[in-house]
């Protein structure tokens, strides 16, 4: 087998009459003003409109076309387009013939267009051979997901493409089936054929290496073509290394097809690891305890939505296991093949779950729908070892796209999809998160618990775990956290608390998203500002030490992402609960997370994103430090604070916090933590403002820095006295005037033209183009501000 990656292609983001209209003269495409644009793959058209302020995102049709040039080495064999994953559906036509569809946004699928290819070339000759694909993401109730889940619903190819050349005998799915037997294992190896040839000899060749490349295992087998699946031998693996997150351990099976049609190799990964969940216990990994500590993934990144590069997710993948992260919930739809096989060598452990998720239960259309992306999920993507669970729906407790909602169907389908994955794989477990009447029919459960965000305070967490450990027999905690603006801090972490009360729960509810009506809460009441956000995950963290039956739980999530259901939010329509940014800049919380399950040594100090502190001069304040070192020392100024020993029970920040008299002004912190075998370092410099502040009156321009034909315009609040206003959180809107643009709908903090302020403060990009640019600044009750960016030097400028 060949494969071409096809990385370019034209794209119009409209529907058209039929697939004629991407080949028909020109004339007539300019008259209906069709724009036809080269466009790389991956690609999402909703790139920059899933995160507009003021308009709803695309949902609707689009089209690519190109002309393929065909060069099979193969006589006789088979021609493919293979597509890793188009949104939502796709329809794919070989000039004007339609040769199949798709319906699902996130699993692979293959289309044999080698039949459609002959025809064109026999009507028109030889030559490159037109090719068109519809893509569609427009609303339907008999698809999953639910258009009112939480999350993005993207059109266009936003995964790889490729152009496959098969000869006519060819591996099809092989199913590799490792057993870890105590001090032993053995490897099984199921295949089945794709062949169009009757009564050939088939010539194989097995291979297995190990984690250093050396031979373990290798077979030699003759044998007639064969149809279905086929077992075709088990090795027998002494003392084989075992896979763990700490030392993850591949071992590579070389297949090799030979037939007097051609030749084809497939190279597979697999591992070795036995795992189990402990009825109201622990989760055990090859006979030992592992605490499961774990995060979520989108497949969502600033300014290309869904059409991540590979480069992008490796660098995700890499801050994860930075952070110490060794399990991973992938919400909520299969994900690309680069990430399972990422988490195979990384050692990170993967629930991966089909997108049932919200809305009711459908027709029987929707239901097969659910069944097909099941058994493609699982034949898929099986083979890889970090997988553990199968997830089934998330959130079915959830009405809304149907008029009626009936538990009980829901139950029988749910049943229906438990044992469908385990005829199909046996060796995993299912699992489904919040749908409490559902919880005994899967293998896992996860219970809604959102103690300090959604419901209660965040010092019920532990009850509210144990509790469900109780009742269910296997729980692993999923979605757990807070909402965090990046860049709004606080001095008081627990202003917007005054009202929650205790003991009313700590589940989520319907509606508990909104920022408005309903009990007291945190995800209302409080200012979503880092500093909460930080304790918060602190004593959740610290909590998850003291619980010997804790299986393990997960953060939600590990990067901000787009959803069309929260347009209030300080970055509109972003769900602002990650650890990172949209485009991957660390908040504060991921350190705390890197002070708990990092093992390369680190310290942080809390506040690189807060250049002001306020307070009296008189007033003691606290630093804190988040590090995994046993021992830190705080320098003010160049002056040590002392020593302190990280105790994790000792909250917040493990015992390292120092209080001290800050100096009006400017001043240096630098802390110092001791490891083992060396030291880590972190430095940061903030200013204390003492005086006092009322009502906003006006926008100050603090800075310009200019640099590669980008301005960034730094703005502050402030009152009628021109102090600056630390406690504000009103709206910033940005335009602009001239031949530049603006860089917004990036969905963070400093890349948005409508968003909440940080402390009184918000900045914006500026392409100048090499042109002259007024940008206009607006805060609602406030005089406008303008500034003229042609007049900005290439360095930084402070203005007043």
């Amino acid at each position: 087998m060949l494969q071409k990656t096809i990385t370019e292609l034209e794209f119009t983001r409209h529907d058209l009459g039929g697939p004629w209209e991407c080949w028909r003269s020109a004339k007539y495409t300019n008259h209906f003003n069709l724009p036809w644009t080269r466009v790389v793959l991956p690609h999402c058209w909703n790139a920059s409109d899933a995160v507009d302020p003021d308009l709803p995102y695309y949902e609707g049709a689009g089209w690519y076309r190109t002309q393929l040039e065909i060069d099979s080495p193969y006589d006789d064999g088979r021609v493919c387009l293979h597509f890793e994953g188009t949104g939502q559906r796709a329809q794919v036509y070989i000039h004007t013939s339609e040769v199949g569809s798709h319906s699902g946004g996130y699993d692979e699928w293959t289309l044999d267009i080698t039949e459609a290819c002959a025809a064109y070339h026999a009507q028109y000759g030889e030559g490159p051979v037109p090719l068109a694909i519809r893509c569609d993401n427009a609303r339907d109730l008999e698809t999953i997901p639910s258009d009112v889940s939480d999350f993005n619903l993207y059109g266009g190819i936003y995964r790889a493409m490729h152009l496959v050349y098969r000869p006519a005998i060819d591996w099809g799915d092989v199913r590799l089936e490792p057993r870890l037997q105590n001090a032993s294992a053995e490897l099984s190896i199921h295949a089945e054929l794709s062949s169009y040839v009757a009564d050939a000899e088939v010539e194989l060749k097995l291979q297995l290496l190990n984690a250093q490349g050396e031979e373990v295992a290798q077979s030699e087998l003759s044998l007639p073509c064969w149809q279905g699946e086929r077992s075709l031998l088990t090795w027998q693996i002494d003392a084989p290394e075992q896979w763990h997150p700490a030392h993850p351990a591949l071992y590579e099976v070389h297949l090799q097809l030979s037939t007097a049609v051609g030749q084809s190799e497939r190279r597979l990964k697999t591992a070795f690891r036995h795992f189990e969940f402990v009825p109201h216990g622990p989760f055990m990994l090859n006979g030992e305890r592992l605490l499961l500590r774990g995060t979520h993934r989108h497949e969502d990144h600033a300014g290309v939505a869904q059409a991540m590069t590979e480069a992008q997710i490796r660098e995700e993948f890499r801050l994860m296991k930075e952070m110490g992260v060794n399990f991973i919930r992938l919400g909520h739809y299969q994900q690309s093949e680069l990430v399972l096989q990422l988490c195979d060598e990384l050692g990170i452990l993967v629930w991966e779950e089909i997108p049932w998720c919200r809305g009711g239960l459908g027709s029987e259309s929707y239901r097969e729908m659910c069944r097909r992306m099941l058994r493609n999920m699982i034949s898929q993507h099986r083979n890889h070892p970090s997988v553990i669970i199968w997830g089934l729906g998330n959130e079915n407790d959830w009405p809304a796209d149907f008029e009626a909602f009936d538990q009980d169907a829901i139950r029988d389908f749910m049943r229906e999809l438990h044992e469908l994955s385990h005829h199909l794989d046996p060796a995993r477990k299912t699992a489904i998160r919040r749908c409490a009447f559902c919880a005994d029919i899967v293998d896992v459960y996860s219970p809604s618990i959102w103690a300090g965000w959604y419901r209660g305070l965040y010092t019920e967490y532990k009850k509210a775990a144990l509790s469900a450990i109780q009742e269910h027999q296997h729980v692993l905690h999923v979605e757990w956290g807070g909402d965090s603006h990046a860049g709004r801090h606080t001095e008081d972490s627990a202003q917007g608390l005054e009202e929650i009360q205790a003991g009313q729960g700590a589940d989520e509810q319907d509606g508990d998203y909104f920022l408005e009506g309903g009990q007291a809460r945190a995800s209302k009441d409080t200012d979503w500002t880092e500093t909460y956000f930080c304790d918060l995950v602190d004593w959740h963290l610290k909590e998850q030490e003291t619980m010997p039956e804790l299986t393990g739980a997960a953060q939600w999530p590990f990067k901000d992402f787009s959803t069309p259901v929260r347009p209030e939010n300080p970055v509109p329509y972003m769900n602002q609960k990650g650890v990172l940014e949209r485009d991957m800049t660390p908040k504060e919380g991921y350190y705390v997370f890197q002070s708990y399950w990092a093992t390369k040594p680190m310290v942080h100090i809390y506040g690189h994103s807060w250049p002001i502190r306020w307070g009296r001069l008189d007033e003691r304040k606290y630093i804190k430090v988040y590090s995994n070192c046993p021992e830190v020392e705080l320098f003010l100024n160049g002056v040590s604070q002392g020593r302190r020993l990280r105790d994790s029970q000792n909250f917040p920040a493990a015992n390292l916090r120092w209080g001290v008299d800050l100096p009006a002004g400017r001043y240096t912190l630098k802390a110092i933590g001791y490891a083992v075998d060396g030291t880590v370092e972190d430095e940061l410099t903030q200013s204390y403002q003492i005086e006092s502040w009322g009502a906003p009156a006006s926008i100050r321009i603090d800075q310009v820095n200019a640099e590669d034909g980008l301005s960034t315009v730094h703005c502050q609040l402030v009152d009628a006295q021109g102090i600056p206003c630390l406690d504000a959180k009103d709206f910033y809107r940005f335009s602009l005037a001239g031949g530049g643009r603006l860089i917004d709908n990036q969905g963070t903090a400093r890349a948005s033209r409508r968003v909440g302020a940080c402390n009184g403060r918000a900045q914006i990009t500026v392409d100048l183009n090499q042109q002259q640019n007024v940008l206009g600044i607006l805060v609602e009750g406030l005089e406008p501000c303008f500034v003229n960016l042609s007049v900005c030097s290439q360095k930084n400028n402070t203005l007043r």
